[in-house]
């Protein structure tokens, strides 16, 4: 992957999530003609990132939290859609561990950013 321009481990591990995502949009879509979940989770797992890169450029802390915590909302639904597409046969075995081990990588800092920052 291409070396990112800052040091924001959030900002960089949602980014390099969306693009997996769409990578993932791109074969469930084309590959395995899925097309209902696969937009689903097109759309919350690229939200995760829009969230977190509004955050950090927030107003407020209030705002940083609000978009903070709709990451967090973002991913868990993600997950969600990772779950089910890999329950209905539409991701092996391998690349459900392989993306799962991300969300939930995700959802622990982003609970973390937002257990903190809501205080």
């Amino acid at each position: 992957m291409e070396k990112s321009m800052n040091d924001n481990v959030i900002e960089n591990k949602s980014f390099d999530f969306a693009v997996r995502i769409v990578n993932l949009h791109k074969h469930l879509s084309s590959d395995k003609k899925e097309f209902v979940l696969s937009k689903q989770l097109l759309r919350s797992g690229t939200s995760i990132g829009a969230n977190v890169s509004e955050a950090l450029r927030g107003q407020s802390k209030a705002d940083f939290s609000a978009k903070m915590c709709i990451a967090l909302k973002e991913a868990n639904e993600s997950h969600y859609w990772i779950r089910l597409l890999y329950k209905t046969d539409f991701l092996t075995e391998q690349e459900f561990n392989s993306i799962e081990n991300d969300i939930v990588e995700l959802i622990k800092i982003l609970s973390s950013i937002c257990k903190t920052s809501t205080k």
